[in-house]
């Protein structure tokens, strides 16, 4: 008979270990060697171990279940099955639990188990197990504080993304704004409306250009009627 008895601290609150420790998958993915099998109708399921002794490898294949107290972090584990070749049976049960640690923020995992064998390979597996033990909770307790602290990250939001589009055929299309006249930028004149206005406006740009010269009145009826207008 193989006996077990672990205490593991964990950097990380109690809630959060116990939400990967309690997941089946979350912890296989701490075991080297192990792999989760097909779900039963009972709720347990099958696993697979191989684990070296030595110069040995066995594989183990065995039927889990699982019964978990949510409330008290506590649950307890029981594995039927035997090695790959049948030479060798095993029946193991184990607790576990998990609280909180010596300071806030961190926890303490206790697990207590048992092994049982009977077989071929029982003696060799037995005297090599302290070692194997000792290696597998090393490799355990680095897996779990690792997904504990991946799971604590918090998930950066991303940037809210625009997805309006413009067409180019509805800029080119779109009328331009009047720019606003900056202060002291001269600004054209508006153009004249009406015959009247624009006759004053070609006489008096006539007047401006001849400045300085005496004007020549002309005796025709058209030199007349400018000149009336211009003096209005």
């Amino acid at each position: 008979m193989i006996s077990i008895t672990e205490e593991i601290v964990v950097p990380s609150p109690p809630e959060l270990v116990w939400e990967v420790i309690s997941d089946p998958s979350a912890v296989v993915s701490c075991i080297g060697g192990a792999e989760l099998g097909a779900s039963h109708d009972d709720g347990s399921f099958d696993g697979t171990l191989a684990i070296r002794f030595g110069g040995l490898r066995v594989n183990f294949a065995a039927r889990i279940s699982l019964d978990l107290d949510e409330s008290a972090h506590e649950g307890r584990l029981a594995a039927r099955g035997a090695d790959g070749q049948g030479a060798t049976r095993f029946s193991a049960g184990a607790t576990f639990r998990v609280v909180e640690g010596d300071t806030p923020g961190t926890s303490r995992v206790f697990c207590d188990g048992e092994i049982k064998l009977n077989g071929k390979l029982a003696k060799l597996i037995e005297s090599g197990a302290g070692m194997v033990v000792s290696r597998m909770t090393k490799e355990f307790t680095d897996q779990l504080v690792q997904k504990c602290a991946a799971s604590a990250e918090p998930i950066e939001a991303a940037p809210a993304e625009s997805h309006a589009t413009v067409s180019p055929a509805r800029v080119a299309a779109a009328p331009a704004e009047p720019r606003a006249a900056s202060a002291g930028t001269p600004t054209a004149p508006p153009r004249p409306a009406g015959l009247f206005a624009r006759l004053r406006a070609w006489w008096e740009g006539r007047r401006s250009r001849r400045a300085g010269q005496a004007p020549q009145r002309s005796g025709t009826r058209s030199d007349e009627v400018l000149d009336q207008g211009g003096r209005r």
